[in-house]
């Protein structure tokens, strides 16, 4: 949501609404928090192959191809396309792909599956800070001399937001985040904008459809007295960056989740305040980190949390990006390294936290780890998946997508509905299978885990309100008017690499 990426760095990639509008993306996307590579060949056979299979069943649907990839039927092609290129992984058939009925039945089947999504973000109506407003200049002036700011800005705003999140995909209930920096006029949304924010989606739903964050900041000037403000605010949980200012590797303010003098009094208040969870952003971030800022980078490292989860047994620690380092090598280079040694830059050391310190209080969430796994090379996924479900437990990973930055979160949830673990994979390294789509293992994943972390009672009355509200009615009138074949646009945001480069 931010410009987290150097000049130089933003000079290598361009915009990611560029990129094919497939139903699952062919290219990596970046959030503006790591360095995006360019398409693999084995992504441009996708894509290829998408394109044919469009062609192919649109025909025979009476849509053109972009017509075409806007259904269900478009969705399951693309995964028909990964399945050929990249192996049988997603659980996907050809009758999905062409027909509109196979589609939609097994879409009808799935669709009030409980998924709570917690991480996403939107910028508020009111929101005019400098921050965001940067991103459409240097898009202006770097990328496209014609566009225009307020264009740009509304794919961040409430309406977007609503549309992509609870209509155009199968979200139930939303956490609204946020990112700290050094210089506070980069905010794009401050702790009081979250909670108003909050309380405007609850109020036009008639349900607790969302909560939010409160993010803290620790050792910058006066921040222990933002932290009791956002006490008085009783945000839902806290979002933390140990490596400071995602927006520069200069940043001033670095810290350990172990730094007993300086945040342990923070948790002690969060603690008395019943406030218990802690979301930590950990992994990706930009290349210059750690090429240029050698003593920086560590402080994104799973180095801190075991001691800090070990000290605090009453904290829940949400690891955001499941501790994956960015992606500095292909997926492809990462799983060959994966398939000889079983090893997972910072995630298996992430994993390996409650065998090692004797806790159960450590959770990896999936937020644009496993979105740009699944689509780069979804073999890789699968490993992502199967050290963090072996190390933590089923019951110890959550469910996130970063968006709207993807768009719509349909596409990962479908990506993480049909994928399997291997079964060679899971004899070698004693990974349990996925299952279902909307099977035990999923089912904790998508929603149930992240319900017991905020105490969402999912009773019968609940699950019924959230059935009858405004936003169901509103999803209703918008399939009623086509909205999932003529308004999914199957468009992302953020960045892809240059491809021209």
């Amino acid at each position: 949501m931010g410009i987290f990426l150097s000049k130089r760095e933003l000079e290598q990639v361009e915009p990611a609404e560029n990129a094919f509008h497939s139903p699952v993306p062919t290219t990596m996307i970046s959030n503006g928090e790591f360095n995006p590579l360019p398409q693999s060949e084995k992504q441009k056979k996708v894509e290829a192959r998408i394109k044919e299979l469009a062609d192919h069943h649109g025909a025979r649907q009476g849509m053109n191809r972009r017509e075409f990839l806007r259904t269900s039927s478009g969705m399951a092609a693309a995964f028909l396309a990964m399945n050929e290129v990249f192996g049988d992984l997603f659980s996907v058939s050809e009758a999905e792909a062409a027909g509109h009925g196979a589609a939609e039945e097994r879409a009808k089947a799935l669709r009030n599956q409980f998924i709570f999504d917690v991480q996403t973000h939107f910028v508020h109506d009111g929101y005019t800070q400098e921050g965001i407003l940067g991103l459409a200049a240097f898009a202006k002036e770097h990328w496209n001399p014609a566009l225009g700011g307020e264009a740009d800005i509304s794919i961040y705003k409430f309406e977007n937001y609503v549309r992509q999140i609870f209509l155009n995909s199968d979200t139930k209930i939303a956490l609204l985040s946020g990112a700290p920096f050094d210089d506070s006029s980069w905010e794009f949304l401050t702790n009081d904008a979250i909670s108003e924010a909050v309380k405007m989606v609850n109020n036009v739903a008639g349900s607790h459809r969302m909560l939010g964050h409160a993010v803290i900041t620790p050792g910058q000037p006066g921040w222990m007295d933002k932290a009791d403000h956002a006490l008085e605010l009783r945000p839902d949980s806290w979002k933390m960056y140990t490596i400071g200012d995602p927006l520069s590797a200069k940043t001033k303010y670095p810290w350990r989740l172990d730094d007993e003098k300086l945040v342990y009094p923070f948790y002690e208040k969060i603690v008395k305040a019943g406030i218990n969870t802690i979301c930590i952003h950990k992994g990706l971030m930009p290349a210059d980190y750690e090429q240029s800022w050698a003593g920086v980078w560590r402080y994104n490292t799973p180095w801190d949390i075991g001691q800090a989860a070990k000290d605090w047994p009453q904290i829940n620690f949400v690891i955001y990006h499941g501790g994956l380092r960015a992606f500095l090598e292909s997926p492809d280079a990462d799983l060959a390294k994966f398939e000889r040694s079983g090893e997972i830059l910072w995630a298996s050391e992430l994993a390996r936290i409650p065998e090692k310190f004797g806790v159960n209080n450590v959770y990896a969430e999936m937020g644009t780890s496993f979105a740009n796994s699944a689509t780069a090379n979804p073999r890789f996924a699968a490993a992502v998946l199967g050290t963090w479900i072996k190390g933590l437990g089923d019951d110890h990973v959550v469910w996130g997508t970063d968006s709207v930055l993807y768009g719509s979160p349909q596409w990962q949830i479908e990506a993480f509905r049909r994928l399997e673990i291997p079964a060679d994979m899971r004899r070698k390294h004693g990974f349990a299978a996925l299952g279902p789509a909307d099977g035990v293992v999923k089912n904790k994943i998508f929603g149930l885990n992240s319900a017991g972390l905020y105490g969402l009672p999912l009773t019968a009355e609940t699950q019924q309100n959230m059935s009858e509200d405004r936003f169901v009615q509103i999803k209703r009138d918008y399939e009623a008017a086509g909205g999932l074949h003529n308004l999914r646009d199957n468009v992302a945001h953020g960045y892809i690499a240059k491809r021209t480069a």
